[in-house]
């Protein structure tokens, strides 16, 4: 999963990281000169934050990433590649701690019990209502799912992280995967034969070329959704939460910094429900997909 994110991070957004630094130090040295327009510049640099880039932001400064090239194609590190590694690292170290003390101990305790508290919800509340008994095999794939987005969504919400979440080529990475795992999950339960049949939509052969690319489209639309809706809901926060410091700016005055905090609070909040809730949606809507392709037999109804 992380490598063709990986993949499709370096390949879509290397060019736009080096258009933003551009723009990013033209604004700088508009600024420190007080040419016309300077705050709104230091205004519009505040979205800088939400933006890829080739260096990550610390508190001592900004540390340029290293810059690699293979066989002609431009794989240097960017700020969402960094926090999407790091998601990675604490997904494997913390989930390995907490499954060896689990086969240790019975009753899971601390960590390991919060832990067991999202699985067995992502079991019982989202595979098995959504896929049946027959979807449990594909429960490493949907908790992977849950957790990755989960841990990329928090990190944005961290002083100095980044949301890798916030990156289309990263939604679209994983809604690629989840195109695949949901034609995978439909082949084995139907057979190829059914699942080409079902193509035509059971209608007269004369509608086939009608029904055909209706359906084929129809393929495509929900990991396009699912990209789009996880890519929206993380930018659109941030984006909100600049907005409303940038009121500051705006009005030039810091009688308006209470209110602007304020309400920039209220959205950190509700930005930390929504990560757990973005979470929790593409993984629903991934395995309601992948169970559409099952047949209606395999499903359970323990819901």
């Amino acid at each position: 999963m992380f490598s063709w994110i990986l993949f499709s991070e370096h390949n879509a957004h290397n060019a736009a990281a080096d258009t933003v630094h551009a723009a990013a130090d033209t604004l700088a040295h508009a600024a420190a000169n007080g040419e016309h327009g300077g705050d709104e510049n230091l205004f519009t640099r505040l979205l800088h934050h939400i933006y890829d880039s080739r260096e990550l932001e610390l508190p001592w400064g900004h540390v340029e990433l290293p810059h690699f090239h293979l066989f002609g194609l431009d794989l240097s590190l960017t700020k969402h590649v960094v926090f999407l590694w790091l998601a990675a690292v604490i997904l494997i170290v913390t989930l390995s701690i907490v499954a060896r003390k689990n086969t240790k101990n019975r009753v899971p305790k601390g960590l390991g019990n919060l832990v067991e508290v999202f699985v067995l919800f992502v079991r019982d509340e989202i595979v098995v209502p959504n896929m049946g008994k027959a979807g449990l095999k594909y429960l490493p794939y949907l908790l992977t799912n849950f957790f990755f987005i989960l841990v990329m969504n928090l990190l944005g919400l961290i002083p100095y992280g980044a949301s890798a979440t916030g990156n289309v080529s990263v939604t679209a990475g994983l809604a690629i995967i989840a195109f695949f795992m949901i034609q995978i999950s439909a082949i084995r339960a139907q057979g190829f034969g059914h699942y080409l049949a079902h193509l035509t939509g059971g209608v007269h052969w004369a509608l086939w070329p009608i029904m055909i690319p209706i359906e084929v489209l129809g393929l495509f639309t929900k990991p396009f959704a699912l990209c789009i809706r996880l890519f929206a809901n993380m930018t659109g926060g941030h984006i909100v939460i600049l907005a409303l410091i940038g009121l500051i700016f705006v009005f030039k005055s810091l009688m308006v910094a209470p209110v602007s905090v304020t309400f920039a609070l209220g959205i950190y909040m509700l930005e930390l429900f929504v990560a757990f809730l973005q979470a929790y949606i593409f993984t629903m809507l991934t395995s309601l997909f992948m169970g559409l392709g099952m047949p209606a037999e395999s499903h359970g109804h323990e819901h």
